[in-house]
C-alpha cells in the first residue's frame, strides 16, 4: 500500500509511461497484469486474472461496461474518466484509455491504460487537442514573447482587426491597433511579466481598426507564461468584445444622468437646456431643442400632433454641442426658428413621430427657412452625418422638437440610439409640460399679486418709504406676502405688511382680500391691536362659514388661517410709533445713529388659529430714524431657519445705510438670493416730524362764547400759513366742530391746526360717543351742521383715544403747496 501511495502523490498529468498497463479480452476479462496495475490497485495478478473488467469498478461504473465494450468495438477505443475499487474496498478516479491491440495470429485484445487523477485537472489532452481548442476558440487569444511581441494568436482575434495572425508575428500592439490605447494594455502586460500576478478582467475601451468610428469596449485578462525552471518567457491573454454590455451600461447611465438633470427647475428654457446637456456628448454631438412659442407663454396646446398646413411658430430654448462654441447656426437661446415643409423636424411636429437617418447628403440638411448660413443643421466639419429628430410630446400634445446629430468621426445614429433619444425627450416632455402649466399659473398668480400690491405708495409727509418685493423661486411657487402704506388722519400713516399661508392664485387672491379688509380697518381709525382684533374675528368666522376648523389652511377664505400681519402707526406731530403683531417678526428699527435694534414686541398667535388678545406696544422714535418691516422669507434660508441666526444677519445688513431705495434693495440683495426659497417682502419708512410751524394747539373751555374766538384764532394761523383762500370753510368747520364737543361732552376742549399735505382741523373732547352725518328736512332747524362738514371737506372722521375722541376734517392743499 505504501508503493501504491508513493506513485500517486504528486501525479499532476497522464504520462503513458506512468500509466498502469493491462490486457483485456473481446469479453472484458482481464487476460494480462502488470506490476504498475499491482501498485495502482492493490490487486496480486493471481486475483486480477480471470476477472472481468466490471468486478474492478464500483457499481455506478460497472454498469457503463457493456456501452463502453460497445463503444470500443465500434470507434476503436475510449478515452475518460472512471472510478476503480481497490483491493481494500476504496474508490480511485483512474483516467481511462483503452486501444486496440491486434495480436500476429489474428486475435484480439483491448490495452487499457489507467492513471491516477491526485490533484489533477482532468483530462491530460494531447498537443493537437490543445491546439484545436485554442485555435478554433470564439475568444480572442494571444502570445506575446516578453518584449510584448506576438508569436502566436487564434483566428478570433482577428475579428478585432489587425489582419491575420501570420501578419502579426513579431509586432507590438501598437503596431496592429494604431487607434487603441496600447502603452495602458502593455503596461498590464508588464505587470504580469514582473509579478506573475494574473490580470483578470481588465476593461479597455476605445477605438480598435476594425470599428474606427465606434467607441468599443473590450475584457482583457493576462497570464504570464513560465518554462520548466520557472522563468517568464511570456504573457497569454484573452480578449472579449463587451461592447454592446458597455454600451447599455452608458445608456442607462445616460438615463440617470437625465433623471438627476432634467427638471430640476420649473423654468421652460432652463429644462430644455437641461435636456441638451444631458444628451451631449454622451449621444450626440450636436443638440437643438425647440418648443412652440404657446408653450414658453405657459399656454395650453392644441392635442395631439400639429397641423402641417401652417408652420408652427418655434423658439429656440435649448442647444449644445461638443465644440466649445457652437457650430454656425445663426440662431440663439430665444430666436424664432422655421423650419421648411416637409423637412424632418416639420414632419415630426405634424406626424408626432420620431425620424432617423445614418448619413444625411449635403442637400438633407437645408431644414430651416429663413436663416441664412445655417440651414437648421449646418456642421463643423464638412462630409456625410448622422441626424435625428424627436417630437416632444407629453399626454398626447406636442410642445416641440428636439433634433440630434453626429459628425463624421463617429458611427451614425442606430435604432438603439433613437430608442434612447426617444427615452430622454420623454422624461425631459413631462417636465417642460410641468414647467408650462407652472409658468402660466405662476405668471396669473404673479400678475394678481402684483396688480393687488400697490403700485406706488401714497405721497405723505410722515416718512420717507421705500420697498421691495421678490417673489419666491419656481420651485416653492409664489406665496401670498404684502405690503401697504395708509394715510391715516391727523397727517400719520399706518405701515403694514403682512403673509399669507400657500401658494400660487388662491394665495395670491387671499392676499387681496385680506389688504382690502386691512384696509378698511384702518379708515375707522383703530388702535393697531384692534384692527387686528378685528381682522381675527373676521377670518375665523369665514373659516367657519366654509367649515375651516381653526388652526387648519383652506381654500377661499379658510387660506387666511394662519395669516401673519404686523400693523404699524406712526404719528409725526409727535414722533410716537405703536404696533401690534400677529404671527408675524418684529420690525427691526435702525437709530439715526447706524445702530440698529428690534422691538420687542409681544408676538399675537396668526389670524384666524385662537389664542390670547393683541397686545400694542409704543415707543418714541427720533426723526430720522428708519422702520424695516418684513415677511419671514427676508431671514429664511431654506425650510427652517432659526430666529436669532436670521436676526443677525439682518442687523448686518442694516448697519450698511444709504439713499433709502438702494439701502432697500440692498438689504434684500444680502439676504435674499436671486430665487428665494419664500416670497419676501421689506417696507422701510424713515420717520420725518412736523415742524413747529405746521402745528398749531389751543385748549377752549367748555363755554359756548369760546366758539367765536375759535373761529377767530384759526383765521390767524391760516393768515400766517398763507392759506387765506380757506379762511371761510375753516370759520365753518371750527365753529360746527367745536359747537358739537361743546353740545356733547364735558370737560376741556382742545383744537389743533395741522398743515401738511391737507389742512386738518381737529378738536378734541372727553365723550366717548361718536358724532353721526344726519340728513335733515328741510323744516328741521339743526343737524345740519357735519353735513356742511363733509359737504365742504375732503375728508372727515372720529378717532377714539384713551381719554377721549378726536373729530377731524382735512382740506386739500394741493393747489396751495409750492
Amino acid at each position: 500500500m505504501g508503493a501504491h501511495e508513493e506513485y500517486g502523490v504528486g501525479r499532476q498529468r497522464f504520462d503513458v509511461a506512468d500509466a498502469a498497463p493491462l490486457l483485456l479480452d473481446p469479453q472484458g476479462v482481464v487476460t494480462g497484469w502488470t506490476g504498475a496495475a499491482r501498485l495502482l490497485l492493490a490487486y496480486p495478478a493471481s486475483e486480477a486474472v480471470g476477472r472481468k473488467l466490471a468486478d474492478l469498478l464500483t457499481a455506478e461504473d460497472a454498469q457503463r461496461v457493456p456501452d463502453l465494450v460497445e463503444r470500443c468495438r465500434r470507434d476503436g477505443g475510449w478515452t475518460g474518466l472512471l472510478t476503480a475499487r481497490r483491493r481494500d474496498g476504496q474508490p480511485v478516479r483512474v483516467m481511462t484509455r483503452i486501444t486496440a491491440a491486434d495480436e500476429a495470429h489474428g486475435g484480439s485484445r483491448w490495452l487499457v491504460l489507467l492513471s491516477e487523477l491526485v490533484d489533477a485537472p482532468g483530462w491530460d489532452m494531447s498537443r493537437t487537442v490543445l491546439e484545436r481548442m485554442v485555435s478554433d476558440a470564439p475568444v480572442g487569444i494571444a502570445i506575446v514573447d516578453t518584449d510584448l511581441r506576438f508569436v502566436w494568436s487564434n483566428a478570433a482575434l482577428e475579428q478585432f482587426g489587425g489582419g491575420p495572425a501570420p501578419r502579426r508575428l513579431g509586432l507590438r500592439l501598437a503596431d496592429v491597433q494604431p487607434g487603441m490605447d496600447a502603452q495602458a494594455v502593455e503596461a498590464q502586460m508588464r505587470h504580469v511579466l514582473e509579478t506573475g500576478e494574473a490580470v483578470v478582467g481588465y476593461e479597455h475601451v476605445g477605438q480598435i481598426r476594425s470599428a474606427p468610428l465606434r467607441e468599443t469596449a473590450h475584457m482583457l485578462s493576462f497570464t504570464r507564461l513560465e518554462d520548466d525552471r520557472g522563468r517568464p518567457i511570456g504573457v497569454y491573454y484573452t480578449v472579449v468584445d463587451m461592447t454592446e454590455r458597455h454600451r447599455a451600461r452608458q445608456r442607462l447611465a445616460l438615463l440617470d444622468r437625465a433623471g438627476q438633470s432634467i427638471g430640476r427647475s420649473l423654468d421652460l428654457v432652463r429644462t430644455a437646456q437641461e435636456l441638451a446637456d444631458v444628451a451631449v456628448p454622451g449621444l450626440a454631438d450636436f443638440v437643438t431643442v425647440d418648443l412652440l412659442e404657446t408653450v414658453l407663454r405657459g399656454a395650453e396646446p392644441a392635442p395631439g400632433p400639429l397641423a402641417d398646413t401652417e408652420p408652427p411658430a418655434l423658439r429656440r430654448a435649448g442647444h449644445r454641442s461638443t465644440e466649445d462654441d457652437l457650430p454656425e447656426t445663426g440662431v440663439a437661446i430665444g430666436d424664432g426658428v422655421a423650419y421648411l415643409a416637409g423637412s424632418p423636424p416639420a414632419r415630426s411636429l405634424a406626424t408626432g413621430r420620431s425620424w432617423r437617418a445614418e448619413r444625411l447628403d449635403p442637400p438633407a440638411r437645408e431644414w430651416a427657412a429663413d436663416v441664412p448660413g445655417d440651414r437648421g443643421a449646418a456642421f463643423l466639419e464638412p462630409g456625410p452625418q448622422s441626424a435625428m429628430t424627436v417630437p416632444i410630446r407629453s399626454r398626447g400634445t406636442t410642445l416641440g422638437v428636439t433634433s440630434f446629430f453626429r459628425g463624421d468621426r463617429r458611427e451614425p445614429f442606430d435604432e438603439e440610439d433613437l430608442r434612447l433619444a426617444e427615452d430622454l425627450v420623454a422624461r425631459a416632455a413631462v417636465c417642460v409640460d410641468n414647467a408650462r402649466r407652472y409658468t402660466r399659473e405662476r405668471d396669473a398668480a404673479l400678475v394678481l399679486q402684483r396688480s393687488l400690491l400697490p403700485r406706488r405708495l401714497p405721497e405723505q409727509d410722515a416718512v420717507e418709504v421705500a420697498a421691495c418685493y421678490r417673489p419666491a423661486d419656481e420651485l416653492t411657487g409664489l406665496a401670498g406676502d404684502w405690503y401697504d402704506l395708509i394715510p391715516l388722519s391727523g397727517a400719520r400713516v399706518a405701515l403694514v405688511v403682512g403673509e399669507v399661508p400657500g401658494h400660487g392664485i388662491d394665495a395670491a387672491a387671499a392676499m387681496g382680500q385680506l389688504r382690502t379688509a386691512v384696509r378698511t380697518l384702518a379708515a375707522l381709525d383703530l388702535t393697531p391691536e384692534e384692527v387686528l382684533a378685528h381682522l381675527d374675528d373676521l377670518v375665523a368666522r369665514s373659516a367657519r362659514e366654509e367649515g375651516v376648523e381653526p388652526g387648519a389652511a383652506g381654500t377661499g377664505s379658510g387660506q387666511f388661517v394662519g395669516s401673519g400681519c404686523l400693523y404699524v402707526v406712526y404719528d409725526p406731530v409727535d414722533g410716537w410709533c405703536a404696533m401690534a403683531a400677529a404671527g408675524h417678526p418684529a420690525p427691526a428699527v435702525v437709530l439715526p445713529d447706524g445702530s440698529v435694534t428690534f422691538v420687542d414686541l409681544p408676538q399675537g398667535p396668526p389670524l384666524g388659529v385662537g389664542g390670547p388678545p393683541f397686545e400694542a406696544v409704543e415707543l418714541s422714535l427720533a426723526e430720522g430714524s428708519t422702520l424695516a418691516l418684513h415677511t419671514d422669507g427676508l431671514l429664511a434660508r431654506g425650510e427652517t431657519w432659526a430666529v436669532d441666526t436670521g436676526r443677525e444677519r439682518l442687523r448686518r445688513a442694516l448697519e450698511r445705510a444709504g439713499p433709502l431705495d438702494s439701502y432697500c434693495r440692498a438689504v434684500v440683495d444680502a439676504l435674499v438670493p436671486a430665487r428665494p426659497y419664500d416670497d419676501v417682502a421689506l417696507l422701510m419708512a424713515r420717520t420725518k416730524r412736523l415742524g413747529a410751524d405746521q402745528v398749531a394747539a389751543w385748549d377752549l373751555p367748555c363755554d359756548p362764547a369760546v366758539v367765536a374766538e375759535a373761529r377767530r384764532t384759526a383765521t390767524r394761523q391760516l393768515s400766517r400759513w398763507g392759506l387765506e383762500e380757506l379762511v371761510y370753510t375753516t370759520e365753518l368747520v371750527v365753529s360746527e366742530l367745536v359747537t358739537n364737543a361743546m353740545r356733547y361732552s364735558e370737560g376741556p376742549i382742545r383744537l389743533r391746526l395741522i398743515r401738511e399735505r391737507a389742512l386738518v382741523c381737529e378738536v378734541f373732547d372727553g365723550g366717548a360717543t361718536a358724532p353721526h352725518l344726519r340728513h335733515p328736512r328741510t323744516t328741521d332747524e339743526g343737524g345740519r351742521g357735519l353735513l356742511l362738514v363733509s359737504q365742504l371737506t375732503q375728508r372727515w372722521g372720529t378717532r377714539f383715544i384713551p381719554d377721549g375722541k378726536i373729530i377731524w376734517a382735512e382740506q386739500a392743499l394741493t393747489d396751495f403747496l409750492e
